[in-house]
């Protein structure tokens, strides 16, 4: 993979650290070891608190990362808006960043479904129980969704793939690493699952290196889990 060609100034900025070392290493510990309890336990959270309370405390521990992140990157006076990036300035550029994330779905889907189809990889029973009954289960999953939208692209994107960039003085190792903890982060649903989302991960570092913004990508993460939770409920029934 060739390194973009961009400025001195420009490659400073994208080598800088953005948080101190023990602070990623803890981030980095906390994700493998949520992944790690929920493959062991095959599930995710749902058998002990029920589907809603299980959506509402991954929402709650998505959002601690967020806050834990930013506590690390003001270290290094990193704003959250410099991880997010991009800004929206007229109603076009809502829409512009919105046509390019379901662009991205379109494409990603079919990468992500043919990677499964040679993997023979499937939704696991962790995965399928997660999926929503009722209303307020609907209501919550779509809040959910939101929430990983946010929140995952915020933690992989923006804070590790600029942090793996530094280490590495690559743009690529950043986007690559990112992709390889964003598929271990989901040990819940299996290792061949893990391999596509890894793959899934490393294509969303890809968009967020070429727009210089997370927001085409919260987008389409969140119409990926929204759509894909809401469809796998009319299948099972």
């Amino acid at each position: 993979m060739n390194e973009p060609s961009i400025s001195t100034a420009a490659r400073n900025e994208l080598y800088r650290a953005v948080a101190p070392a023990w602070h990623t290493a803890v981030l980095l510990l906390v994700l493998l070891g949520f992944s790690l309890s929920s493959a062991r336990t095959g599930h995710f959270g749902i058998s002990r608190y029920g589907r809603a309370g299980g959506y509402v405390c991954v929402m709650a521990f998505e959002w601690i990362l967020v806050g834990f992140i930013w506590y690390g990157v003001r270290s290094r006076s990193v704003r959250l808006s410099e991880l997010i990036g991009g800004r929206w300035t007229r109603v076009r550029d809502v829409f512009r960043d919105l046509g390019i994330a379901v662009g991205f779905l379109i494409v990603g889907s079919i990468i992500l479904q043919g990677l499964a189809h040679l993997l023979h990889a499937g939704a696991s029973d962790a995965l399928r129980s997660l999926f929503p009954r009722s209303p307020l289960e609907i209501l919550l999953w779509i809040l959910l969704s939101m929430t990983a939208g946010i929140c995952e692209e915020i933690h992989c994107r923006g804070y590790l793939q600029r942090q793996f960039a530094a280490w590495t003085g690559s743009a690529s190792g950043g986007i690559v690493l990112q992709g390889a903890v964003f598929g271990a982060a989901h040990g819940y649903q299996g290792w061949k699952m893990m391999l596509v989302i890894a793959v899934y991960g490393i294509i969303f570092g890809l968009l967020a290196q070429w727009r210089g913004s997370l927001r085409p990508g919260m987008m389409a993460h969140f119409m990926q889990d929204a759509v894909g939770g809401l469809a796998a409920r009319h299948l099972m029934r």
